[in-house]
């Protein structure tokens, strides 16, 4: 389709749309509102389960976890759904939510250790079996979470099954369950709040950031600069702004959270090299004085030695006797 044709076909994007076009009665929709609702309830339960035990949950982590799932109502609820099929800078947004904001929000939530510390013990080792098996420990090896989630992007945007897919109602929302869930395996070991089987030290997951920065400035000058559209309900305008939109949301949240991580490390690095000095301070060690350094002298001279640091302290010797 020439550029001409197709600049015909991608509808404009009405403010009151987004704000007014909720996905009430559209099946997928509703689905995913009750999942949210019952998401929502659990995590509840959980902290007030802990509150009746004496324990205190974070409130952050609760803002977190909510910022979470309200991200995850205005990428496949609002009225931002409304356009996911038929203008491309839209859908860039709603994926971007779905695999970049709504997963690492989730987990900074911290559920998994919310649901190990509030839950009974059946929930304990039925959660601790699911999260040392053998496919989640696969899953979310670096290597494996950050191949598929980079791929994915490439494969749902520059692929023949994103056309396919809009054409296909139910694979178009699967594929938004995918995203999702990758996003997932992705972000849940970077961010390193609840504890996984699999632990990223803070060194990997800022190689596992910044070596995903390339492949994400890849697909957004490929979408930049195409000279035909992707897919007969976008133009070719509509593209080359997604791939704008997709360039600096992108590059944005994975710059901030290298950041953090890199921040993190530093700082790990800063208490793990004052540790030894704090140690000597627990033990009763002091720094050497000119007091002491006459006191070893001395004892030098009279027995040829000098007490080592543990041993039984002898009184101090008498100069010249």
């Amino acid at each position: 389709m020439s550029a001409v044709v197709a600049d015909l076909v991608s509808p404009p994007v009405q403010l009151h749309q987004l704000l007014a076009g909720w996905q009430f009665g559209d099946w997928t929709a509703d689905v995913a509102l009750c999942l949210q609702v019952a998401a929502a309830a659990m995590y509840l339960w959980g902290v007030r389960r802990l509150a009746a035990r004496g324990r205190r949950w974070s409130p952050w982590r609760v803002v977190a976890f909510f910022s979470g799932l309200a991200t995850l109502f205005v990428a496949l609820v609002s009225g931002l759904a409304s356009y996911d099929n038929s203008v491309f800078t839209m859908d860039v947004i709603q994926h971007l939510l779905l695999m970049m904001v709504a997963p690492p929000l989730l987990s900074l939530g911290a559920p998994i250790t919310l649901a190990l510390q509030s839950g009974s013990r059946s929930v304990q080792t039925g959660l601790l079996r699911v999260l040392h098996s053998h496919p989640v420990v696969l899953l979310t090896a670096p290597l494996v979470a950050g191949g598929l989630y980079y791929t994915s992007m490439w494969a749902d945007m520059e692929s023949s099954f994103y056309p396919y897919s809009l054409t296909h109602p139910l694979i178009h929302d699967a594929s938004h369950v995918v995203l999702f869930g990758l996003g997932c395996l992705f972000w849940w070991p970077a961010t390193g709040v609840d504890r996984l089987p699999r632990q990223l030290n803070l060194g990997v997951r800022l190689a596992a950031l910044g070596l995903g920065m390339p492949f994400e400035s890849f697909l957004a000058v490929a979408l930049m600069s195409a000279k035909q559209t992707i897919a007969p309900e976008h133009t070719v305008t509509d593209v080359h702004n997604g791939g704008q939109v997709f360039w600096v949301g992108a590059m944005a949240i994975t710059a901030l959270a290298a950041g953090i991580v890199a921040w993190r490390w530093l700082a790990a690095e800063e208490r793990a090299a004052t540790r030894p000095g704090r140690s000597a301070s627990a033990t009763g060690a002091a720094a050497p004085t000119a007091d002491s350094d006459a006191w070893a002298a001395a004892w030098l001279a009279r027995t040829g030695s000098v007490p080592t640091m543990g041993s039984e302290t002898p009184r101090s010797p008498r100069v010249g006797g």
